[in-house]
């Protein structure tokens, strides 16, 4: 089993119910470990517990094991936002119920669920105690008796089978629709100071794999020997991607007959949607001074002195609009709940999101009538270089 699998590409399952519903014990039970603490305390779970597992034939997930609602604690509110949030990643919920009962509580995470559009299954524990109708809706467990493990995984796998969504099953492909078998891309890769040292960020070495995948050839190269990798390459590549920070230099040397785009373009359409976040980019025409931007990032660092968010993409806008926004940077699971008070959400890369996450950002800011984009959207976009870096996909 390959339990380093980056916790991004993994199926995220949100485990819920109400308190001492048995959601810990059910963990335990289908992982194998004790993973979680158990208790007959009620709220034993007080935060969200990630547990990352092999799931055969599904491949690796990541467990969500959340605070159960109606918790009357001081901290019972604070616990269930945290809940809420641990829903906005997740790909698929799972609700633990006491029996079959579905009271309040439960009525509440199936409403949860409904509004995020996740597939939901249902988990009958204490079958032992509770008499569990045959017609019922969900699967019958005990989550204390280990010896039914085997049986109670493969219905469940089943069910995560026909629930989990089309793009996790079939996870899709960065370049492999848009470059032949066989064919060959050139990847412009920058060491500057923000480059990690010793390594490569994980969208350029998934990029690279993807590209293994379907049989391509990968040249790799810093943007200061593009022009000489470029002229040795004959034919010419197929593909020529790019980091976002060089489409200034590295477009205007690239003949108009070879397709480019960039890795965070490439991202965009993997983890998100391409199309709402270009359309989302015409709000930088719209920007007026003391309008506010918000730039979030999905994992947090140490800022280097020309960060892309907290740097480049400001001075940018700037320069290139020529008025004076308010921006507010936030870094990690953080996303706030009151977004009507920006008019523009510039989102990074994402690549240490799921899918999940960046599709329920996106769906968030069009509830609130809010405009979204991403970094490398957004850089094109202002140096006159957005239909170039998306013209590989139709756009």
């Amino acid at each position: 089993m390959n339990m380093s699998v980056q916790k991004s590409l993994r199926l995220h399952i949100a485990l819920l119910g109400r308190v001492n519903a048995g959601k810990s014990s059910f963990l335990n039970l289908v992982s194998g470990q004790n993973v979680s603490i158990t208790s007959a305390v009620a709220g034993t779970t007080t935060d969200v517990v990630e547990k990352a597992q092999e799931l055969i034939p599904l491949g690796p997930v990541v467990w969500l094991d959340t605070a159960g609602f109606g918790d009357t604690s001081v901290l019972g509110q604070e616990r269930m936002q945290r809940t809420l949030k641990a829903l906005d990643k997740a790909d698929i919920a799972v609700l633990v119920c006491e029996g079959a009962n579905i009271g309040a509580e439960e009525n509440e995470i199936i409403a949860e669920a409904a509004k995020r559009n996740l597939p939901l299954i249902k988990i009958f524990n204490k079958a032992d105690i509770y008499p569990i109708p045959s017609d019922a809706d969900g699967i019958a467990v005990n989550a204390t008796d280990l010896s039914s493990r085997d049986e109670v995984l493969n219905r469940f796998k089943a069910e995560l089978i026909a629930k989990a969504p089309e793009d996790i099953i079939n996870t899709p492909t960065l370049i492999g629709d848009i470059v032949r078998d066989g064919g060959s891309v050139l990847l412009v890769i920058p060491l500057d100071d923000q480059a990690p040292k010793g390594r490569l960020l994980p969208l350029q070495v998934q990029v690279m794999r993807d590209c293994l995948d379907h049989g391509c050839s990968v040249t790799a190269v810093r943007d200061t020997e593009y022009q000489a990798a470029l002229h040795r390459l004959s034919p010419a590549p197929d593909l020529v991607i790019i980091d976002s920070s060089v489409v200034g230099t590295i477009i205007p040397q690239t003949p108009s007959s070879i397709p480019l785009t960039t890795f965070s373009i490439l991202f965009a359409r993997l983890k998100g949607d391409l199309a709402k976040l270009v359309e989302g980019a015409s709000a930088l025409s719209t920007l007026q001074n003391g309008d506010k931007i918000l730039v979030a990032e999905s994992c947090t660092h140490h800022a280097a002195k020309n960060d892309i968010g907290r740097v480049k993409i400001p001075n940018l806008i700037r320069q290139k609009t020529g008025v004076e926004p308010v921006f507010t940077h936030i870094a990690g699971c953080d996303f706030p709940d009151n977004l009507a008070e920006y008019k523009l959400v510039i989102q990074c890369g994402g690549c240490m999101s799921n899918r999940r996450t960046i599709l329920s950002r996106i769906n968030r800011c069009e509830h609130s009538g809010v405009a979204i984009t991403n970094y490398g959207v957004c850089l094109s976009a202002l140096q006159g270089y957005l239909p170039r870096v998306i013209a590989p996909f139709g756009l």
